[in-house]
């Protein structure tokens, strides 16, 4: 027997707004359940019987092909079947999810159903905001959580939806969503823990570099356009759940809870924030492409609609010159760590979307066009290793694969940040300035990196900056390509 909190069946709806106020009831009583029980057991009350709670799904039943736009990439299920998805956050999420469910109900033209899932919302998913809860209880009290709470359990987690390695078992609904509401959850509180910052901060284009000098302009640039008192950026937030508002506007609540952290978390993250999640988020990703997978693992959960890198690498071409800009088109890829969940065959397409609003960024802010931006961009493919010191092996295959694949450029992120924007239907698109030259004798030294660094990373970043922008201008239908979905493709966006 477990104590749970009151069933709610699963009901129909036409109306999607009607959809996801049933969704909303059910997880606000689950997590009020699994809260209060929760508080009880840290002041000592001795809980019996197991306490459980578990969360809103909703599904999809049809028995046509969808009548929808051709023109589209998501908002319909690939054909006849049953087909569903567990949620979470509807505070977070509300707007996607009302998105999600108004192209359903009118790309096919059923019924939604809601109602209470059977699966379970592990305890620490239910904690608040600034609850600290476990630090609280003792080792011997700790142990007892698991026989009265469920816990994150992985084989929940898994990524097989988005791998496109998941198999219905028989009489298994198909899946509506690339993520269940356990994954998602466990990646919220991750991205808290590596970033510094809530998810709720997280805006919808989302720039990534490997130095800290660009967030320091991004930091700057921030701050000054919080003085604007007409700007299109209402927020800006920084580690720490730091909340800077635009000159003349309010505080909201909650605002006044951030504080600087003593130390920067692994990859700290920084937002301008614009109304309706439309601004930009800045991340620090550092070095290797296992902090570049781990991040974008995170960060893909909430459904950006584009994420970019900006970052230095090394040109290995020697009419290239230092400053000079790579557009990659595509990607060699020796970072590895995605090797079991996107095999090596798998093609990484450069999109033309973003490809477009990055080439137009380098010469509206270079004042350069046409043949003339030749002379500071190259289009081309770039090469990411897990190797930083790939040029001291004592071989020349690095040099020779590189040669083969027509790579301009070298980094240890880029094609991990696309081949993951890729896997997660995420489009995404890579810039990167050459630093050094180690191929031609030109390699990084003190004076000459720092002199570099302040002519250049200035311009780069309000490239990204405004290639964003170009993005935002364009619509979203026009940024989400039909080349990431498969043939059996999720629902979801």
């Amino acid at each position: 027997m477990s104590s749970l909190p009151d069933f709610i069946a699963p009901a129909r709806f036409q109306d999607p707004a009607a959809a996801l106020a049933q969704v909303r009831a059910i997880y606000d009583g689950s997590i009020a359940h699994l809260r209060d029980a929760l508080q009880r057991f840290v002041d000592g009350e001795d809980l019996a019987p197991r306490v459980r709670a578990c969360y809103p799904f909703v599904r999809v039943r049809t028995d046509t092909v969808a009548r929808a736009d051709t023109r589209l990439s998501y908002g319909f299920v690939s054909g006849p079947g049953t087909y569903e998805t567990t949620l979470t956050r509807p505070d977070l999420f509300g707007a996607y999810y009302l998105e999600q469910f108004r192209l359903l109900l009118k790309n096919h033209g059923v019924s939604l159903e809601v109602g209470t899932s059977a699966q379970p919302i592990p305890v620490h998913f239910s904690f608040a905001e600034n609850d600290h809860i476990e630090g609280a209880m003792s080792a011997e009290r700790r142990l007892l959580l698991r026989d009265l709470f469920d816990l994150p359990d992985l084989a929940a987690m898994d990524d097989g939806i988005a791998n496109g390695t998941h198999e219905p078992g028989p009489g298994e609904a198909h899946p509506l969503a690339l993520f269940t509401a356990p994954r998602v959850d466990y990646s919220l509180h991750r991205l808290r823990h590596y970033s510094g910052t809530r998810p709720e901060h997280f805006q919808n284009f989302v720039l990534f570099t490997n130095y800290q000098f660009y967030i320091d302009e991004f930091i700057r640039l921030g701050r000054e356009r919080m003085q604007d008192a007409v700007g299109e950026y209402d927020a800006f937030v920084e580690p720490g759940n730091v909340v800077t508002r635009r000159a003349g506007l309010p505080a909201e609540a909650g605002d006044h809870l951030g504080t600087p952290p003593p130390r920067l978390p692994q990859m700290p993250a920084y937002h301008l924030v614009r109304q309706g999640g439309a601004g930009i988020t800045m991340v620090n990703i550092g070095i290797g492409p296992a902090n570049a997978k781990t991040i974008t693992d995170h960060i893909a959960v909430l459904r950006p609609h584009a994420w970019i890198m900006l970052g230095h690498c090394a040109g290995l071409r020697n009419t290239q010159h230092l400053g000079d800009y790579v557009l990659a088109h595509g990607y060699v890829r020796e970072d590895h760590v995605l090797d079991e969940d996107l095999p090596l065959w798998v093609p990484i397409p450069a999109l033309a979307e973003v490809q477009l609003a990055l080439e137009a960024a380098v010469a509206e802010i270079t004042q350069l066009k046409g043949y003339e931006l030749k002379r500071v961009m190259r289009t081309g493919t770039v090469a990411s290793t897990d190797n930083r010191n790939w040029e001291l092996l004592p071989h020349r295959g690095p040099e020779r694969r590189f040669s083969q694949s027509r790579a301009i450029a070298l980094d240890m992120e880029s094609a991990t940040i696309a081949a993951n924007g890729f896997r997660f239907r995420v489009p995404y698109g890579t810039l990167l300035c050459v630093s050094d030259k180690p191929l031609h004798g030109e390699i990084k030294l003190p004076g000459m990196a720092n002199q570099f660094y302040r002519e250049r990373v200035d311009q780069h970043l309000r490239i990204g900056m405004r290639a964003v922008e170009l993005l935002r201008e364009a619509g979203v239908d026009q940024l989400h390509s039909r080349k990431l979905r498969s043939f059996a493709e999720v629902a979801f966006q």
